[in-house]
């Protein structure tokens, strides 16, 4: 049967019954699990920690179970809670300082901005690289009110996991993002199909051809074979 805890016992509080080494295993640990951690969360990408750094966002995650712990579990001695938050604040400031020197500690750490749509056509290999799929995309693209690709100038994925978009001054014709896709599919065109009079952009990545006589055997740009009619922003 376990001993009672006897409350405000200082010696058991603040350093436990562990030898004087097992703190010096504690920064160990507390290193190692903080760079797995910090592997792992830039694996993810920063789409999943939202608008913080991946560095904030492990340090939120550190110190909430480090601090949690001591405050909870009496078997957990506050020297030892106190030992890991400092050397976790500790590996934060080193990052901090490596980000501001370095900037391959920086793209290391924070990753990089990606082009991702370039005057109306997707980059489909930034697109496959970053792990997002079209409908993501489209969906921030629509929250910021764009209707076709062939408005969008510029849009990039920020290291931060979000998108900024920034559009064309003049309306140009491209592939129909609105309404989705989900909701309502455009209409399609398989290749050798006869279309007159339209302009038609690949489903694929958005470049946009002039009105043929058949529908291509496969986009040039990056090899889609599902063709859409172009539109322009009303």
């Amino acid at each position: 049967m376990d001993d009672p805890v006897i409350p405000f016992d200082l010696a058991r509080m603040f350093f436990g019954t562990d030898p004087i080494l097992f703190y010096l295993e504690i920064v160990f640990r507390t290193c190692v699990v903080y760079a797995y951690a910090l592997i792992l969360i830039r694996w993810v990408g920063g789409r999943g920690i939202g608008q913080m750094s991946a560095v904030e966002f492990l340090l939120v995650i550190a110190l909430g179970s480090a601090v949690g712990d001591a405050m909870f579990y009496p078997d957990v001695p506050l020297f030892q809670a106190m030992l890991v938050i400092t050397v976790v604040v500790s590996i934060n400031k080193l990052l901090d300082l490596l980000i501001y020197r370095y900037s391959a500690a920086e793209k290391f750490v924070d990753g990089e901005t990606v082009e991702i749509i370039r005057n109306g056509v997707i980059n489909v290999r930034s697109l496959r690289r970053t792990r997002i799929g079209k409908n993501e995309l489209f969906a921030s693209l629509r929250e910021q009110g764009v209707v076709n690709l062939g408005e969008v100038r510029k849009a990039y994925l920020e290291s931060s996991g979000r998108f900024s978009v920034f559009q064309s001054t003049h309306a140009q014709s491209g592939l129909p993002i609105e309404p989705a896709w989900d909701v309502c599919p455009p209409p399609t065109y398989d290749p050798g199909t006869a279309v007159n009079g339209k302009a038609l952009a690949c489903c694929n990545c958005g470049v946009v051809i002039s009105p043929p006589v058949k529908v291509p055997t496969a986009c040039l740009q990056c090899g889609g074979i599902v063709w859409t009619s172009a539109i322009v922003a009303p």
